[in-house]
């Protein structure tokens, strides 16, 4: 017998342990697509939610630098509102992404009101004299503050702001950085916080703490990606662009300085004319190679398409003295792409296998449909194929095996086929040539 189950529960279920429900709502954040902001919006829900560790209430807070910054508030601010959040929230067959959607637009609902209040709770983790809430994320110390009122450790602003004298501080700590903090309290039912609430609760903030650290880090390495990026894009341009200037700088100085002949001044005018050209083909790719903009993918024939790629003047020429081998299927599927961007695309890939299949070689085109959801087009050549470190290079920006090779084309490529929901794999070993296998996805002709 086989009987199947979701990989998450649908919906809230109040026999469920605590504990299953807690990780069952932290998991959304694994199933979604969410930014940061959404993943700490998952956490606050399972700290708040009913069926969750049941807090009634919970403010976010971030730190920047030596500062910690009121960020978020969630929860219910009278006891009418909690009333009518939670008889919402336990509509049979609500699920977690619609609480957590609730919880969004609540957010969204209450910040405008709030964030005055929430930009005066800002603390300097530096300050000697530092009080409670702050002072737990100094000391990294999960505390529970009680009798807050009469207590002098406490500030009498946050006191002012969340109106309880009972809360729980749960520093966000990863890599024994702070990286901010959660209060939680039970303001509308004044329930006491237990210890299992503590436990609970901690697991609440190690999660989001490095949520947080994995999101900055990321951050950081997209920053170093571009500058590198940058870099290599100033040396690639240094190199393109500076023979053509070099022979138009050296030609217009004769021109200037030195009288010569009218045969002598017509070569060298031709020459910087064509130096010229070549300045503006370069600009010109660079230009069009990394911006791509598809508006709108439509059901396309490529069969035609490749047919006719194969009998271009430019594609003639280079396999003159080498054979296309092109096999597609008769009664074809369309696949979904713009036809302009996959005829480049498919040009640039030939043109290349042609580059490095030597005279008498062979290339390989070979399309067919591997199941209802994708077509695949294979473009193999029988060069001298690529080694591991040129292959995990070859969709960089401006790497190229081709000594006046941009090293553009295979990321036009690649960026093509994602903007089209296909994907692109490549297979080389040396000696044995380079297969590229572009997948893209299949309409079935006369389908909508």
């Amino acid at each position: 017998m086989i009987t199947s189950y979701r990989m998450q529960p649908a919906n809230f279920n109040p026999e469920i342990p605590k504990e299953l429900v807690l990780l069952s709502i932290i998991a959304q954040s694994f199933f979604q697509p969410f930014s940061l902001e959404d993943n700490l919006l998952v956490i606050l829900t399972a700290l708040t939610s009913g069926a969750g560790i049941g807090f009634n209430r919970a403010t976010l807070f971030l730190s920047e630098g030596d500062k910690l910054k009121a960020t978020m508030w969630l929860g219910p601010r009278s006891p009418e509102e909690a009333e009518a959040i939670w008889t919402m929230l336990s509509s049979p067959g609500l699920g977690y992404a619609e609480i957590v959607e609730h919880n969004r637009e609540l957010i969204s609902r209450l910040q405008p009101d709030l964030q005055p209040k929430l930009k005066a709770l800002e603390y300097n983790l530096e300050d000697e004299d530092l009080k409670f809430p702050a002072a737990a994320a100094r000391d990294k110390e999960i505390v529970l503050v009680t009798e807050a009122s009469t207590d002098p450790r406490v500030d009498r602003r946050f006191l002012n702001f969340v109106q309880v004298d009972e809360f729980l501080c749960l520093p966000l700590v990863a890599r024994n950085e702070v990286m901010g903090e959660i209060v939680v309290d039970n303001a509308i039912t004044h329930a006491p916080i237990t210890s299992r609430d503590i436990e609970l609760a901690s697991l609440c903030a190690l999660l989001a703490g490095n949520y947080i650290h994995t999101t900055r880090l990321y951050k950081k390495v997209l920053e170093m990606e571009k500058l590198a990026a940058l870099g290599e894009m100033a040396a690639f341009i240094s190199h393109q662009l500076r023979n053509p200037i070099v022979a138009i700088g050296g030609f217009t100085r004769q021109l200037v300085n030195q009288p010569c002949n009218p045969e002598k001044c017509q070569r060298n005018l031709h020459i910087i004319q064509e130096e010229i050209k070549h300045l503006e083909e370069i600009i010109f790719r660079m230009s069009h190679f990394l911006r791509i903009k598809i508006k709108e993918l439509v059901p396309i024939d490529y069969r035609p398409i490749l047919l006719g790629i194969r009998e271009r003047p430019d594609i003639k020429a280079k396999a003159a003295d080498k054979t296309i081998t092109i096999s597609l299927p008769e009664n074809n599927s369309l696949i979904l792409c713009d036809p302009v961007y996959f005829e480049e695309s498919m040009v640039n890939l030939l043109d290349n296998a042609l580059d490095v299949t030597p005279a008498g070689g062979r290339v390989y085109i070979r399309a067919c449909q591997r199941n209802k959801k994708w077509v695949t087009i294979t473009i193999k050549d029988s060069g001298p194929g690529l080694d591991e470190k040129s292959q995990e290079k070859m969709f960089s920006p401006f790497f190229s095996t081709k000594e006046s090779g941009l090293g553009l084309g295979l990321l036009f490529v690649r960026r093509v086929l994602e903007s089209c929901g296909g994907k692109i794999e490549v297979r080389s070993k040396p000696g044995r040539g380079t297969m590229f296998r572009l997948y893209f996805l299949a309409r079935e002709r006369g389908s909508s």
